[in-house]
């Protein structure tokens, strides 16, 4: 896992490359990344992209500061969660559970607060982690504030390695 205490320092860019690396050797990769969505000179949002290039909303900035009770936010953005599980469970859902053989590379770019809203994207990445025979190349944030518990989790398995971004 790839971390990084500020935002814009390249975590998505760094996973990107390591994509078309792996995609460009031969070695079956799936997964997702989110990227910023800019309108009018400012980041209006995220998108996720999946590595078929298959794309969809994950936040927007919400035009008031309103919030209802079936509205998920992060700051001003507010989450798409339904396009979210839409694009990002099925695949989480069908990772390799093959032997070593057929093991695949799957991207998880990123674990952080929007993602976390969905229960089911939760206990699928725990599901991945703990039962799939595949190996996860994917960014979490560093912990600043109240600690994400997924985040900590993966933080602290040992079969886990984390590099720190600057």
């Amino acid at each position: 896992f790839v971390s990084s205490l500020f935002l814009g320092v390249g975590k998505t860019t760094l996973i990107q490359k390591a994509t078309e690396a792996l995609k460009s050797s031969g070695i079956p990769i799936d997964g997702f990344y989110t990227e910023e969505v800019r309108g009018g000179g400012r980041r209006t949002g995220f998108d996720v992209v999946t590595l078929s290039g298959t794309r969809g909303p994950l936040s927007r900035v919400s035009p008031d500061s309103s919030t209802s009770r079936r509205e998920y936010r992060v700051g001003q953005y507010v989450v798409d969660l339904v396009s979210f599980e839409h694009l990002v469970l099925p695949m989480l859902r069908n990772v390799n559970h093959g032997n070593d053989a057929e093991k695949k590379i799957f991207v998880i770019d990123e674990i952080g607060k929007m993602e976390l809203f969905s229960q089911a994207f939760i206990q699928a990445v725990r599901q991945i982690l703990t039962g799939s025979g595949a190996v996860v190349l994917g960014t979490i944030p560093v912990p600043k504030g109240k600690p994400l518990d997924l985040v900590e989790e993966i933080r602290s398995r040992k079969d886990i390695k984390v590099f720190n971004v600057s």
